[in-house]
């Protein structure tokens, strides 16, 4: 589905009521507080791009792994001792790098950093793809999620290039307007959208459509190994499938220069199967 960010048909994801920043005299009455975090670490180019291009919305605190946690999907640390120690980032920016994966950074956030919720939370700007089946892995949309679950509005955003020398320019620039939008109405508190920005210059990009998710898996294959010791050990590798020729899945939009757009939920009930089994099945 093609769709205006001002008009999004039948994903009513927002309410109609605008958010308001300012009082009738022109005073600001409310500053949003923006949480920023990531699964790439918080040394990562991505996120300090997108920190840079929304630092004027809001106020914006930076709480994210201090190292790679990539695939982390939505693992909460138990066993382990977390940890939280601020780090140099943007001046003006608060930043603190977090032992634990983006979920637990989500958490730490609101419970230790900024004690309240903030008014929306932004994870990424993750190097890879995390359309389709990737929303599963992701910790960068397993943080986003996490949000959503905590009643706080959230956005993943993802660019096609897994290069520290990526080209952020168009990313940067619809990564603004998206959250820009969300902060400028009263967004559903569950709110949770998945972003995926193709690898191509920004002039290329023919602008926003809201997707599905498409249905495509990883061909895996385990590489077998033989460490110095003469130890066997496995490497993971795969190539990414898609079954779904849809002209309104996030594979199609990307693949056609389009930023895809998927909102997301938690819940995993397969609504439809449940009332075919209902009537079907009886005890």
């Amino acid at each position: 589905m093609n769709a205006d960010l001002g008009s999004v048909g039948d994903f009513r994801i927002f309410t109609s009521m605008p958010r308001s920043t300012a009082s009738k005299k022109g005073k600001v009455k409310h500053r949003p507080v923006i949480l920023v975090t990531n699964d790439d670490g918080v040394m990562a180019p991505g996120i300090l791009h997108l920190v840079e291009s929304i630092q004027d919305l809001g106020k914006v605190v930076v709480v994210a792994p201090d190292k790679p946690q990539s695939g982390m999907g939505h693992a909460v640390t138990i066993g382990f001792p977390l940890r939280l120690h601020q780090v140099k980032f943007l001046e003006g920016i608060e930043a603190w790098g977090c032992s634990g994966t983006p979920v637990d950074c989500v958490k730490l956030a609101v419970d230790k950093v900024l004690h309240r919720k903030p008014d929306i939370c932004i994870s990424g700007i993750n190097h890879g793809a995390n359309h389709s089946i990737n929303v599963i892995y992701s910790g960068t949309m397993s943080a986003a999620i996490e949000a959503s679950i905590e009643n706080i509005p959230s956005i993943g955003f993802s660019l096609l290039d897994h290069s520290v020398e990526a080209d952020f320019t168009g990313a940067k620039v619809y990564a603004r307007k998206l959250v820009e939008k969300i902060l400028s109405i009263k967004a559903d508190k569950h709110l949770c959208l998945n972003v995926n920005i193709p690898a191509v210059e920004s002039s290329l990009i023919k602008g926003i459509r809201f997707c599905r998710q498409a249905y495509a898996k990883y061909e895996e294959d385990f590489h077998e190994r033989k460490d110095p010791t003469g130890r066997k050990y496995y490497w993971l590798t795969g190539e990414f499938q898609n079954f779904d020729k849809g002209k309104d899945t996030d594979v199609w939009a990307l693949r056609n220069n389009y930023v895809s757009v998927v909102p997301v939920q938690f819940d995993l009930t397969n609504h439809e199967l449940k009332s075919k089994l209902e009537i079907s099945i009886k005890w």
